[in-house]
Order: structure tokens, then C-alpha cells, then sequence
């Protein structure tokens, strides 16, 4: 099975970076030598997707130590900890993120100050990327196999791209989407363009694509349209943070195809790591969302949309309650019908 393109690359002591920021039309690679670089990477969307964003943060660790050792000798840690917060500041939402650092900065703690510590943290962010991997391909097969207790073969919906690009490899909920297609359980998938940045429009049908697997282009709009014709089964998406009560926040419009998909009996399904699982917050009234421009909603890249001086409200993120969520898949396992109580038993 293909686990996708190669959206991070770790080689010869740099990070390099597939910018998603023009694709379909150009497969670039942005190379990063420093932590600020991978920090502004993150900042300007080079990269994205909660699991993707985690894995370059702890990339950027090892670039910050290996130059802070160079330049600073035994006081690297504290040269270090400025790299961090640089790091942890780059996007508010994705827990991912934090939970990276958090993992580098534990490991950082028990190295000694007179050693080069390249190699450590070097080793540390490898297993962080290949267990994000092996994490996906597991979530694939939770998922296809939760799907596979309905009739099928049958259409899903997704939103924004969880795919090859948004982690370190195959995918979250086009991870399941990948397997499920293999499998004979998915014969079809739409693809919410989702405005305003069109990760489903450039990203998620360019992976699909170039895969083989059916796929059609809708506006956001056109959801519930699609969802009325029947053919859809499951709406499939990522997220960027779990609360302990299971409340989900990912990409803005998934609050909308929940409310969606519960009017017309569609079963709708969150696959993340449990690193997006944040259990110190109880709900999702507590995530806090970023907003973006005003800009990357009333112009597509150079060409301006809407009249000279009109406002535009563009939170990145909304949450989704826990109550119009059938399922939550994770490397760990599946939480059906998510609550606290559930959502401890499993991963607390």
C-alpha cells in the first residue's frame, strides 16, 4: 500500500519541507537549516496538519541544539529553551505541537552540558517521525475495519487534507480513507474544497489522485446536497486537538458537516494520534482558536474577491461537540460515542 508522497525529509544534518503552498501546480522543497526557519515553515503554512506540525517542531529542536552547542558550548540548554518557545509559539491550536517539545524538552533535561547533543535529539525526532507513521497505519486499519460494519461499498465525505502531507506519513482520516479504498469498503470520495486556504482543492484531491482513488471536487456549500443523494456513508475527518470530554477541534466547516451528518444518519468519524488528545482540558470551550488575515478570505493569492475595505472574520478552527460524534479512532484504539468517562478509559 502507498503511504503517500513525502511531505518532511531529514537528511544531511537540514530539514526539507514539500511547500504546500503551491501545490498541484509545483512540487518544491523548502529547506530549513535553523529552528527559526522551521518555526516561520510552520508560521507561513509551508507545512500543516496538527501531526505534520509536531514532527518538524521536533526536527527544529535538533537544528536549535546542534547550533546552540556550536556556538555557546556547555550553556546550549539554555540557548536551547529560546528555540522552544520560538517553536511553541508558530501555531496556537494544534496540541501536537506542544506535545512534541514537551517530549524533546524531557529528553534534553538528562543530557549532559558538556556533550554535543546532536545525536541524542537527532534519534529522539527520527522515533517521533516513524511512530507518527506506524501510528497511521494502525489508525487505517481501526478505521476501515469500523467502517466495514456498514454495507459497502459506499461514498465518504472529508474535510481539509489529514493525508501524506498533514503528517509524517499515509495519513490520518485519508489514512483510513487509503486503507478503506484498498479493501473494497470505499468505492468514492468527496472532497470539501475547504475554504480558505483550498487544502481539499490542492492537497487532499492531488493525493487522492495521484493514487487512483475516485475522487470528487465540491464546494464547502455543497455538502449537505451530497449528504442528501445517499450515497455517502461516513464523513471522515483529522483534528488538531481532542479535549477530555471528546470535544474536537479541526478545521473550520467540521462543526457544519457533524450537524450535517446527524440530520441525514450519516456516521461521522475523527481519526488523530493520541497525541492530539488533550486530557487537561475538560472541554472544548477551552481550545483556543487561531485566527488568520482577514486577507485569506477576501482575496485567492493575488487576486482580491470582495470591495476595497471590507472586513473578514477567519478563525482557522472551530469545534466539533462530542455528542455529534460516532466515532473517535486513535492508534490506541476506538472510542465510540466519546465522553469523559470513555475518553479516560482509553487513554488517561
Amino acid at each position: 500500500m502507498s503511504p503517500g508522497v513525502e511531505a518532511i525529509r531529514w537528511q544531511d544534518g537540514r530539514l526539507e519541507l514539500l511547500d504546500q503552498r503551491v501545490l498541484p501546480g509545483q512540487e518544491l522543497y523548502i529547506p530549513c537549516h535553523t529552528s527559526s526557519e522551521v518555526a516561520d515553515a510552520i508560521i507561513q503554512m509551508v507545512v500543516r496538519g496538527a501531526p505534520a506540525i509536531g514532527v518538524c517542531a521536533a526536527y527544529g529542536v535538533v537544528l536549535a541544539g546542534s547550533a546552540a552547542y556550536t556556538l555557546h558550548q556547555d550553556k546550549w540548554k539554555e540557548h536551547v529553551a529560546t528555540a522552544i518557545a520560538e517553536l511553541a509559539n508558530s501555531r496556537p491550536t494544534a496540541v501536537n505541537l506542544f506535545w512534541a517539545l514537551d517530549r524533546m524538552e524531557k529528553l534534553i533535561v538528562t543530557l549532559p552540558d558538556s556533550e554535543n547533543p546532536f545525536e541524542a535529539l537527532n534519534s529522539e525526532s527520527k522515533k517521533i517521525h516513524l511512530e507518527d507513521i506506524a501510528a497511521n497505519k494502525k489508525m487505517g486499519k481501526l478505521g476501515a475495519e469500523l467502517m466495514a460494519e456498514s454495507a459497502s461499498p459506499f461514498a465518504v465525505l472529508t474535510h481539509c487534507n489529514t493525508g501524506s502531507l498533514a503528517t509524517g506519513g499515509f495519513g490520518t482520516a485519508l489514512g483510513v480513507i487509503r486503507q478503506g479504498w484498498n479493501e473494497g469498503i470505499i468505492n468514492h470520495v468527496y472532497a470539501d474544497e475547504t475554504r480558505p486556504w483550498l487544502q481539499g482543492a490542492r492537497l487532499t484531491a492531488w493525493e487522492l489522485e495521484r493514487e487512483g482513488i475516485p475522487v470528487s471536487l465540491n464546494a464547502d456549500s455543497a455538502a449537505a446536497h451530497i449528504m442528501k443523494q445517499g450515497d455517502v456513508k461516513w464523513v471522515v475527518v483529522g483534528a488538531d486537538r481532542i479535549t477530555a470530554n471528546g470535544d474536537v477541534a479541526n478545521k473550520i466547516g467540521t462543526y457544519s458537516l457533524a450537524v450535517l451528518a446527524r440530520f441525514h444518519g450519516i456516521k461521522f468519524m475523527v481519526v488523530a494520534p493520541s497525541s492530539t488528545v488533550d486530557l487537561s482540558l475538560t472541554s472544548g470551550d477551552l481550545i483556543p482558536i487561531e485566527e488568520r488575515a482577514g486577507e485569506e478570505v477576501t482575496c485567492i493569492k493575488e487576486y482580491q474577491l470582495a470591495p476595497d475595505n471590507v472586513g473578514a472574520f477567519n478563525p482557522v478552527f472551530d469545534v466539533t461537540p462530542a455528542d455529534l460524534i460516532d466515532a473517535i479512532v486513535t492508534e490506541q484504539g476506538v472510542v465510540l460515542k466519546p465522553t469523559t468517562e470513555k475518553m479516560n478509559a482509553l487513554l488517561g
